[in-house]
């Protein structure tokens, strides 16, 4: 007979803000429902479970029989409940007063659901640093649970992880727990019997050993085919049934049980790390292609099992360089978290003090992690999700200004380094926007957010190469011009044309971006990143504010190249202080044109967050007709407006032109991976009003572009909801 083993089975359950609700039902029917009742069966098999608080707060309010259930095995001591971070932020994303204050939060939240003391947490994606040690240990964590990955990059081998360690920071210690990597790959996916023949081995070599199983919960019905497959085919009987019949020697425990009867192994200072595919999805794509293609020269080495446990990948951090879009979310939740800092510091009355409490739970919302990083998940692109992050963080913002007492129609503006590029950039705020300009990156208004509606309308995301862009290429290339399959070689295809998709974007697609080009350039070339002949798209813009009684100006200016000539392009941004007004002006003034020459000047508008392929969702011309969906491709001549509305998100916005302007129109379109496949996924309209420039003898020319947002169906629509509620 083998020597005893201890399986400490892990499930984390998670479903980001922002989701729709479809999927969190989704999972729920394939996933969580099936598993507890399959769980309620057999009452001698005790699990850990960990529910993300986005989703334990979605059960409670939409399944509160599930958290009756739950709550009956926590009863009868089948099931720990382990907290974290309450909306499961990276920890590394976030400062580490919002750390400590998630993790307690969700504490609180969970002990007062469940009736059980929170002594253990779930890492979110295992990011860690050995730094959050006493972070964790001062939120009131007495242990947590990593992969053995992380132990391997310290430097211990298959044969030192048969327990778990003490970890220390700053004097406070912590217990962790490495999670079998052997076991995630083999738990749902190969036959129990692998799992036990397994732990059975381990059990040969290290009698007494502690060995932990952590992983999503969704793999147990929700990844692609793994619901027929765990349910309908029987895999979670026969496992369970194989831990039945192996107890004499295979006790299932949990982490509490395991902590207060066996003493640690020894102490470890864990390096920073993830879970293995995590830092391989952190590296940049070209060290990413370089990576794979090594590790799989190596892999049928024999001296590779030697070799693997000192190979890794990129580091968790590097994603907000990898993605420019994630280090405008992270630098913008940083902004609301000091604000929100501050604003706590001044001893806020009863009124203030809730009016923080709501912004701390908005910002907290605004901290959860999928739409930070990219990986076999959508996570960054995905709109929802990134709209989410916005539309939480605003929120914030907006409960920040009301508790300092900005309350009526009010305008500043005022110069920081709000994406922390070490460079001024410019924040325009009103009762109802606030507006980040970049001067030092061509001048660009890279972040417009509606109050009203708690909307970014520059959420963008640039189309950029991933290596599995090259899967989809080669396959195309077996298939021709028949397109796509459904499915091949494992790999699902949404749309049969996605390798025509394929394009990268060689600017940021935001507004107000400057482009001289070529005469003559067509629409497609443009798309395609062609034409530009002059240097102001990403150049430096010096920048004056200035300030009146209900008035701000941002004056941009910069002397630059349009092919042989030298001219200078002075934007100048116009708001006014207005109960009535959503309103951004911008006049652009050229000057030393030369004479006579035509040049092509355009200025770059994108609009994210008004989805595509919906009747109710489309372009609209100076007479009010409809031009077609947000995905249309159009080139229109001289007009004075354009507009587009949102029906379903209760916006309409337009650009009026004092100069009329002929106009394109065109999808930005990324192509990117999830669980379910590859897909095309619409990220923003792109509208390029365009202007043939001829100076007179002074060298002189100007345009005004007015910005107008309305948000008066939104609005209209939320002051009927709570009538329709009660």
């Amino acid at each position: 007979m083998p020597g005893r083993v201890r399986l400490v089975l892990t499930l984390h359950d998670h479903q980001p803000i922002g989701n729709f609700d479809g999927v969190f039902e989704a999972a729920y029917r394939e996933s969580y429902l099936p598993f507890l009742e399959v769980l309620e069966r057999y009452p001698d098999i005790p699990v850990v479970l960990h529910t993300s608080g986005s989703l334990m707060e979605w059960l409670v309010a939409k399944k509160p029989e599930y958290v009756e259930r739950v709550r009956a095995l926590v009863g009868r001591g089948q099931v720990e409940i382990i907290g974290g971070p309450f909306f499961e932020p990276i920890l590394a994303s976030i400062p580490r007063r919002d750390r400590v204050g998630q993790i307690r939060a969700y504490t609180e939240y969970l002990e007062s659901l469940f009736g059980q003391r929170i002594r253990g947490m779930w890492v979110p994606e295992r990011v860690w640093e050995q730094s959050f040690t006493s972070d964790l240990v001062e939120a009131g964590i007495e242990y947590t649970i990593l992969d053995d990955f992380h132990f391997k990059n310290a430097g211990l081998s298959e044969d030192d992880l048969n327990g778990y360690y003490l970890t220390e920071d700053e004097g406070r210690l912590l217990k962790v727990f490495p999670v079998c990597e052997r076991l995630r790959y083999t738990i749902p996916f190969s036959e129990p019997h692998d799992s036990i023949n397994h732990l059975r081995w381990i059990a040969d070599r290290h009698p007494g050993a502690v060995v932990a199983f952590g992983d999503d919960g969704e793999k147990f019905g929700s990844w692609p085919d793994t619901y027929h497959h765990v349910y309908t085919h029987g895999w979670i009987h026969r496992f369970f049934e194989a831990l039945r019949h192996n107890r004499d020697w295979l006790e299932t425990t949990t982490l509490a049980r395991v902590v207060d009867s066996v003493p640690p192994i020894g102490k470890i200072y864990i390096p920073d790390a993830s879970y293995r595919e995590m830092t391989e999805w952190a590296l940049p794509t070209d060290r990413q292609r370089e990576y794979f293609q090594v590790s799989g020269e190596l892999s049928g080495h024999t001296q590779w099992p030697r070799i693997k446990p000192f190979v890794r990948g990129g580091y968790w951090r590097n994603f907000k360089t990898k993605y420019p879009e994630t280090n405008e979310m992270y630098a913008r939740m940083l902004e609301v978290s000091q604000r929100l800092a501050v604003a706590e510091d001044d001893s806020p009355d009863e009124v203030r003090g809730d009016l923080l409490e709501r912004a701390r739970m908005e910002l907290y919302r605004g901290q959860c992690n999928c739409s930070y990083w990219h990986g076999s998940f959508g996570g960054l692109y995905l709109p929802h999700l990134r709209n989410a992050v916005y539309r939480h963080l605003i929120a914030a913002d907006t409960l920040i200004e009301q508790a300092l007492g900005h309350t009526g129609s009010w305008v500043e503006v005022e110069a920081g380094d709000y994406n922390l590029d070490a460079r001024k950039e410019i924040r325009l705020a009103t009762d109802r926007l606030v507006a980040y300009f970049a001067p030092a990156r061509g001048g660009h208004l890279y972040e417009l957010d509606l109050r009203s509606i708690r909307h970014n309308l520059l959420a963008t995301l640039n189309r950029r190469p991933e290596p599995y862009h090259e899967k989809i290429a080669a396959a195309a290339r077996n298939f021709g011009e028949g397109g796509l399959p459904a499915q091949h070689d494992g790999q699902r295809y949404k749309q049969a044309d996605l390798h025509r998709r394929l394009g990268y974007d060689l600017t940021p697609r935001k507004s107000l971006v400057d482009h001289f080009l070529a005469p003559d350039l067509t629409r497609e070339q443009f798309q395609a990143g062609q034409g530009e002949i002059g240097d102001f798209v990403t150049g430096v813009y010096d920048t004056v504010l200035k300030r009146a009684d209900g008035h701000v100006q941002v004056e941009m200016v910069r002397v630059g190249k349009v092919g042989p000539h030298e001219l200078t392009v002075r934007k100048t941004v116009n708001v006014d202080r207005s109960a009535a007004s959503q309103e951004l002006e911008f006049l652009y003034e050229l000057s030393g044109l030369p004479v006579g020459v035509a040049i092509e000047f355009a200025v770059e508008f994108n609009c994210a967050g008004l989805a595509a392929g919906a009747a109710d969702r489309f372009y609209y011309d100076a007479d009010g007709r409809a031009l077609g969906q947000l995905q249309s491709e159009l080139d229109l001549p001289d007009t004075g407006r354009i507009g587009l509305v949102d029906e379903w998100l209760g916006l309409d916005v337009s650009l009026d032109f004092s100069e009329p302007a002929r106009i394109w129109t065109f999808p930005i379109q990324t192509i990117s991976q999830s669980e379910g496949g590859y897909e095309g996924v619409h990220q923003s309209s792109v509208i390029v009003p365009r202007w043939t420039v001829r100076a007179g003898a002074d060298g002189l020319w100007s345009v005004v572009i007015r910005l107008s947002l309305d948000t008066s169906a939104a609005q209209a629509r939320m002051l009927r909801e709570p009538a329709t509620v009660g």
